[in-house]
């Protein structure tokens, strides 16, 4: 496996990037044949690219042995019609031993999560992130957030890094990435990807755009697959006005019922999941589940999602 194909498969998806949610039983130990169902769903729904064990997958919730038996599972259930790439991360030894236990499992690519805790300068980073791709034959993403945000000479460092494709960022800062963007372009020319990371990306998609970054994770295509669908088309379409009705009417307004409580970026989309006929369990700790109210809010903004996609049929 080299850095090339993945890089040609993510670079002009025809769907979202889906980050699945991780399915536990009643017992809160994992729930295989659950969690291949919703990958397996997702995949026919047309996602692009499945993003195994991240964020949206509780990667921090996960000992070893089940993180790698959820990328094996999402591996089997994409059955290779699309690329799956897992998260790594906490201090480097640990995320070298992530990026492993990815390549044993099958997977195409990491994505490289901020490292555990500490404030690292940019030379840490740095480091910390050559020594991941080193350390692998599967191409890596970095994933800039909380205290892995990259400088634009760190970020051309990276781009020119052997295994290194590419930088997801869930900052939000769009004066440091188009820094970046064109720091990049200009020292370490090449096809570098960028992708909008932060919750519910659609929200700021159209501002990423601007900036040339035309990929995004969709967690809500965890639920409302054709709702992203719906949206992902528009944007490559051009089609402002569905755009603009559905950030009006359902992304706006999702992201603000997401903001009413910590980690709802993970346990409203979980609750969505359920409310959509999968019974994938509840968050792990130190995660907490949403008010009933909320889910009962959340229920109401499905209907009206769909209600919109019927105004455009």
């Amino acid at each position: 496996m080299t850095p090339a194909p993945l890089t040609e498969r993510l670079r002009d998806p025809s769907g979202p990037l889906f980050f699945p949610v991780t399915a536990y039983g009643p017992g809160g130990s994992l729930d295989l044949d659950v969690y291949r169902t919703h990958v397996r769903r997702g995949v026919a729904a047309g996602a692009a690219a499945v993003f195994a064990a991240c964020g949206t997958g509780e990667f921090h919730a996960l000992l070893p042995e089940e993180f790698q038996a959820c990328v094996r599972a999402a591996v089997e259930a994409a059955e290779g019609r699309v690329p799956v790439v897992a998260g790594a991360g906490y201090g480097t030894a640990l995320a070298v031993r992530y990026a492993h236990l990815a390549a044993d499992a099958g997977a195409d690519g990491v994505l490289a999560l901020p490292p555990y805790l500490v404030l690292a300068g940019q030379e840490g980073l740095l480091r910390h992130y050559r020594e991941i791709a080193a350390a692998t034959d599967l191409p890596v993403i970095v994933y800039q957030r909380d205290n892995a945000v990259l400088t634009p000479s760190t970020a051309v460092e990276l781009a020119r890094t052997d295994g290194v494709i590419g930088l997801k960022d869930g900052l939000g800062d769009l004066d440091l990435m188009q820094r970046v963007v064109s720091a990049v372009r200009t020292e370490a020319p090449g096809d570098f990807l960028y992708f909008n990371g932060l919750p519910t990306a659609e929200l700021t998609q159209l501002a990423y755009r601007a900036l040339g970054i035309t990929l995004y994770s969709s967690a809500v295509f965890c639920f409302v697959p054709e709702i992203a669908l719906a949206f992902h088309r528009a944007l490559r379409t051009g089609d402002l006005p569905t755009a603009h009705r559905l950030l009006d009417g359902f992304y706006r307004p999702f992201v603000d019922l997401r903001a009413q409580g910590r980690g709802y970026a993970v346990s409203l989309v979980k609750a969505g999941v359920r409310l959509r006929g999968l019974d994938v369990g509840e968050v792990r700790p130190p995660l907490h589940e949403p008010a009933e109210d909320h889910v009962k809010q959340l229920a109401q903004l499905i209907e009206r999602g769909y209600a919109l996609l019927e105004e455009d049929a």
